[in-house]
């Protein structure tokens, strides 16, 4: 049951949002829906190696907007995610927010190629396919910050700008200093989760659905990866569940979030924290939205990280924690951010 509750609680807390059930009847279409539909029918579109990819919009039509979004959901989530900016907001800004299922993730189809470059290519056929344009913002959450630091590798002549939310950090940066993690519990109990998916797959599958030996959900009330504000999102969000025994009985859907959390915390093929600016003209800005309260990536992490890539512009959040994008103040202050440029006192770090 410890066993249970230490996977649960590692690989949980790296999500955000509850994860849709993959429906056995879609309607495969490679062309986009008309866009009197947006919000109301699932859209999939397909890419170059055969794979769908489903996305749903939000905000302003694409085709009279002034800004363009595509939101990058983390693990166990889905593009039915949370991010709590107001209707009223999007539409005097004049945003089109596109959210997508991440490959494997609820409508999407797997790639058994998954990769940290896949990602980037991901979104780069998903907006050319949906014609967003030369350039569009992109917005990563938790664990889907490694898409979006793929993007800022990968793609960056497309991106208007970019968001990082309460971005994971992969302890396999070379550039992190072992004094900065040698102590972080954290770090040991992701290399034994990382053993353990890569290693005994079948075990882990078996021992996260049987039902022999019984426990409370390992997320309900639980301080050690929650702080308070966080507590009260799991305590008042009606089915607030990252993924339950029967979505995770599904092969397809415990491979699709082993091959995730596999790549996220490999080794990569790059250093983030060795990019150099890719906006030297100031064309795009990339910024950093951290809780200052988060229990899941520590605070002085993430300052680290920030301190590293001083082209960067880092925000915290005095009280946040892990779960921002459930709060509308922060979300529509990371939207004018991005796109305004705003760097609203209350959110800049107070450094010791």
């Amino acid at each position: 049951m410890v066993f249970r509750r230490i996977v649960v609680l590692l690989m949980g807390c790296l999500g955000c949002d509850q994860p849709t059930e993959p429906s056995d009847n879609l309607q495969e279409s490679k062309t986009v829906i008309d866009e009197s539909a947006i919000g109301t029918t699932t859209c999939r579109v397909r890419l170059s190696d055969g794979r769908f990819l489903a996305y749903r919009e939000r905000g302003v039509p694409k085709n009279k907007c002034k800004y363009r979004i595509i939101i990058v959901h983390g693990f166990g989530s889905s593009k039915e995610m949370s991010f709590m900016a107001s209707d009223e907001l999007l539409d005097v800004m004049e945003i089109y927010l596109l959210i997508y299922d991440r490959a494997g993730y609820g409508e999407s189809d797997p790639n058994p190629k998954r990769s940290v470059k896949s990602e980037a290519s991901d979104i780069e056929e998903l907006a050319d396919q949906l014609q967003l344009g030369s350039k569009y913002y992109v917005i990563g959450v938790s664990l889907g910050c490694y898409p979006a630091w793929s993007c800022i590798k990968c793609i960056p002549q497309k991106l208007a700008g970019v968001a990082l939310v309460v971005p994971f950090v992969n302890y396999k940066w070379r550039s992190l200093p072992d004094d900065l993690t040698n102590d972080d519990y954290r770090k040991q109990l992701c290399l034994f989760v990382m053993w353990l998916t890569r290693y005994t797959p079948g075990l882990l599958h078996w021992w996260l659905t049987q039902k022999l030996f019984p426990s409370a959900t390992a997320l309900e009330g639980n301080p050690t990866f929650f702080c308070e504000k966080d507590l009260d999102v799991l305590k008042n969000t009606p089915g607030y569940q990252l993924f339950t025994q029967d979505g995770l009985r599904k092969r397809r859907v415990f491979d699709s979030l082993r091959r995730d959390f596999i790549v996220a915390f490999s080794k990569w093929d790059f250093d983030p924290l060795e990019l150099s600016n890719p906006y030297l003209e100031n064309e795009s800005s990339v910024h950093i939205w951290q809780g200052y309260e988060d229990k899941v990536v520590p605070v002085q992490l993430q300052r680290y990280v920030a301190q590293s890539l001083p082209w960067i512009r880092y925000h915290e959040v005095p009280d946040g924690g892990h779960l921002l994008v459930y709060d509308t103040v922060v979300c529509e202050a990371i939207l004018k951010s991005l796109l305004l440029g705003e760097d609203p006192p209350l959110y800049r770090p107070k450094l010791e």
